[in-house]
């Protein structure tokens, strides 16, 4: 099977998908948002599918939305033409609605062991597709970015408000989401927010080991350890889901989010507003 935006290949009963547009450092255009969704329906559906292992080409994991021309919000709204805000906020959360929020649940929704392993960098969203999964490897040099507010004016998406507090607790959480900067692999691993760092040269073949142990493990319990984890916390990812698509869409609407896009595009610190 062929996809315009990831390499999907079979090793046994892994399913190995990589994304594949190093060239933006695997940023999540509309076409690899599409193609992540049609892949997680594709494993899904085959129940000699026993594990996954997601990975990224080139120099990162995974670079976060791709904010630059040609990106998921070109066809709606350019903040560089001063769009209407809300028409800008409107395009955002219809976006996270309609392609983001569905892609993202359906990975954390597969019912076999999903294994990420991340290099480089994986950042803003980049960084909630890989706390999707189940176990998150992660290289020694690889750094994991929280920059929507320090950058965008926004708040992290993709289920990453889901995710960060029950990794690494409510005060971790709020740091990290409001100050940004980078988060080494060893410190996630420090913090609980992953599995495991490891080096470098190590990565793949440790992530390939782990994920072709977990296919010959009993995948039946597995699915229900993900089933019962997965809802034991009082919010579903859905109604968090919900909740950040709701604030994401006001926060679009901001001059801050004009002016950080705008300074991200022309490659500048922003200058926020507050308003």
């Amino acid at each position: 099977m062929e996809f315009a935006t990831l390499i999907f290949a079979r090793r046994g009963a892994v399913a190995s998908v990589t994304l594949n547009r190093p060239d933006r450092l695997n940023a999540l255009n509309e076409a690899l948002i599409a193609d992540l969704r049609a892949v997680a329906a594709t494993i899904a559906a085959d129940t000699s599918v026993r594990a996954v292992l997601l990975t990224g080409s080139g120099r990162a994991f995974c670079s976060g939305a791709d904010l630059m021309r040609g990106g998921i919000l070109d066809a709606d709204a350019d903040a560089d033409a001063d769009a209407d805000a809300a028409k800008l906020g409107a395009a955002v959360g219809a976006s996270l609605r309609e392609q983001f929020n569905p892609m993202v649940s359906a990975w954390y929704a597969l019912p076999v062991p999903v294994v990420v392993a991340v290099h480089g960098i994986a950042a803003g969203a980049g960084a909630s597709l890989a706390l999707s999964g189940d176990i998150v490897l992660a290289a020694r040099s690889a750094k994991f970015l929280q920059l929507f507010a320090p950058k965008l004016g926004l708040l992290p998406d993709l289920g990453g408000t889901f995710h960060l507090p029950r990794l690494i607790g409510s005060a971790r959480a709020k740091g990290l989401a409001m100050l940004g900067g980078e988060l080494t692999a060893s410190d996630a691993a420090a913090w609980g927010m992953i599995w495991a760092c490891v080096e470098d040269a190590a990565l793949a073949g440790e992530a390939e080991n782990l994920a072709q142990a977990l296919a010959a493990g009993p995948t039946q319990a597995y699915a229900r350890i993900k089933a019962v984890l997965n809802v034991g916390l009082p919010h579903s990812l859905d109604e968090q889901l919900a909740i950040e698509a709701e604030a994401q869409s006001a926060l679009a609407d901001t001059e801050d989010f004009s002016e950080g896009l705008l300074a991200f595009r022309t490659k500048r610190a922003p200058l926020f507003r507050g308003r």
